[in-house]
């Protein structure tokens, strides 16, 4: 085993459901998780469009999933009705996507190959001649347009799929402000800007203070930005996935010891 986080706390806010390969991570590297979701994820509130969208999914080209909460939400719901078109070509953004759609049977799979978001997933040659195709987009509720209004913008025909909605979790942080003051919290990972601005606004003015001096380690740029709109002196940008975010931690303290 690797000690190169050597003890350090490390706090993990992913949604509960999806803490668990990142905490395995962690303690591999002998660090300490401490799990504390700063997103819910809940099924739509009005999953009928979804259903009838699934119900033509003849009708389209391509179908693209946003993110591995939108493969699991979409796809148990099209495994329920009918299977996938056998001419439906699937398209992710990320290696989660990816990772989720193979347990579903699906191995033929358009996504990059470097950085994991949409204007990527844009420079994919099968996305550039879309003209008069259509396309759905499963994703949560709101969200990025930037791939939509682009593929629009080439011809495309867009139908979005809102397969699920996220939540602030209504939670005390409390235990954590306590590990906090104990120097037990050494390390912050987040993977979305609406998450970070969710822990900045939990954490309440005493909890800020600490985050604000705590390096906060992120796979994107994007979310990079939102660090440093909140005033936090530390941020870091990892490779994608959970393995990036503990390599990037990894490189970071052996830097910082």
């Amino acid at each position: 085993m690797s000690t190169a986080l050597n003890g350090r706390g490390v706090l993990v806010t992913r949604p509960a459901h999806q803490a668990a390969h990142l905490a395995e991570l962690i303690v591999a590297q002998a660090g300490k998780p401490v799990l504390f979701p700063v997103l819910e994820i809940l099924d739509a509130a009005d999953l009928q469009p979804l259903y009838a969208l699934i119900d033509r999914l003849d009708s389209f080209d391509l179908a693209i999933f946003i993110s591995p909460n939108a493969v699991n939400k979409a796809m148990n719901l099209i495994k329920s009705r009918r299977e996938l078109p056998a001419t439906l070509k699937i398209a992710a953004i990320g290696r989660g996507s990816s990772k989720e759609l193979k347990h579903f049977g699906v191995t033929e799979i358009i996504t990059p190959s470097a950085r994991f978001d949409s204007e990527n997933l844009l420079e994919m040659p099968q996305l550039q001649d879309v003209a008069g195709k259509r396309i759905a987009i499963f994703r949560g509720d709101g969200g990025r347009e930037v791939l939509g209004d682009t593929l629009t913008a080439r011809g495309a025909r867009i139908e979005y799929a809102e397969c699920y909605r996220r939540s602030r979790p209504d939670a005390s942080a409390g235990g954590l402000l306590r590990q906090w003051s104990r120097n037990e919290i050494n390390a912050v990972t987040v993977t979305s800007a609406e998450g970070l601005r969710n822990l900045y606004d939990m954490l309440g003015k005493l909890g800020r203070q600490w985050l604000k001096t705590t390096p906060v380690f992120v796979p994107h740029q994007r979310i990079l930005e939102v660090v440093h709109e909140l005033g936090l002196e530390q941020g870091v940008v990892t490779p994608a996935g959970d393995e990036g975010l503990v390599q990037g931690m990894v490189d970071w303290f052996r830097m910082h010891p």
